[in-house]
């Protein structure tokens, strides 16, 4: 599939592989897209598995609906509940990071059926996320989640002092090719409003969604170097789990490990399928 469709908007997916040994979801986070997989899916396609990528909600460019409201967790969960349906596969192994993390802990959680196994990088369960704010620095980790929601305000600022933008994305391990895809593939190509309104969306998110449990086995891996995530939110993920639970944590990795570290990320994956 080059696309899926859902509420009048259309997303492009990268699809590429066979379903030889199943199919595996791919999501991205901020600010990315579906390329940020490109190692880890080249690897999962020489195993045998068909892997299905897509540009989310905000990042395709017929689907960025205006309104911060339309970003709203429940949207961007739907959205790939839609595309694992559209896929014609009876179940997925899904793997996200960052965002797509969240995104797939609560399309897990809610609809557990679509998901045989869930690997999630970075960013933890919802409810340990929230809970590491009252037992770690991670409040004073997530600073950038305010600066984000006043309207127009961020994009203007990055479009005048791009530099400071970039000093940013470079002190949370990015390299200056990455830095380099993200002006092309988010700035350039008018995609950083859309993404920058998945945070904007948070007030109108329910909070008493974000403690649902999973029940599918799950693995969720973060780096040690990471700037913008605490240890104590991928201690605690486990707790919310109710099935088989592995927490990898690589001490050499830094936020953007399926870029950086795709080659151990994927036999984590593997390791989750497989075994």
């Amino acid at each position: 599939m080059e696309t899926f469709s859902r509420a009048g908007f259309t997303f492009d997916v990268a699809d590429a592989g066979t379903a030889d040994n199943g199919t595996v979801v791919l999501l991205h986070g901020f600010p990315q897209t579906s390329q940020s997989w490109t190692g880890v899916s080249e690897r999962l396609n020489q195993r045998g598995y068909r892997t299905i990528a897509p540009d989310q909600r905000g990042y395709s460019p017929r689907a960025r609906p205006r309104r911060r409201v339309e970003y709203r967790i429940g949207e961007l969960v739907s959205d790939i509940e839609s595309l694992i349906i559209q896929s014609d596969a009876r179940q997925v192994h899904l793997v996200g990071h960052d965002w797509g993390a969240q995104v797939a802990w609560m399309l897990t959680a809610t609809r557990p059926d679509l998901v045989a196994t869930l690997t999630t990088v970075s960013v933890p369960h919802p409810a340990a996320f929230l809970k590491s704010m009252l037992h770690s620095d991670q409040l004073r980790r997530s600073w950038y989640m305010a600066a984000f929601q006043p309207p127009r305000l961020p994009e203007l600022l990055i479009a005048r002092k791009p530099e400071f933008f970039d000093r940013m994305l470079a002190s949370t391990g990015m390299d200056d090719q990455m830095i380099a895809d993200t002006h092309r593939q988010i700035i350039d190509s008018g995609a950083l409003t859309g993404g920058l309104n998945w945070y904007r969306a948070l007030p109108f998110g329910r909070p008493g969604a974000l403690a649902r449990r999973i029940t599918v086995p799950t693995t969720h891996v973060w780096g040690a170097g990471d700037t913008a995530l605490a240890r104590r939110g991928a201690e605690l993920a486990g707790d919310y789990v109710d099935a088989d639970f592995r927490l990898r944590i690589l001490e050499h990795a830094n936020h953007w490990i399926p870029e950086q570290n795709a080659a151990e990320l994927t036999e984590i994956i593997l390791d989750r399928i497989e075994n």
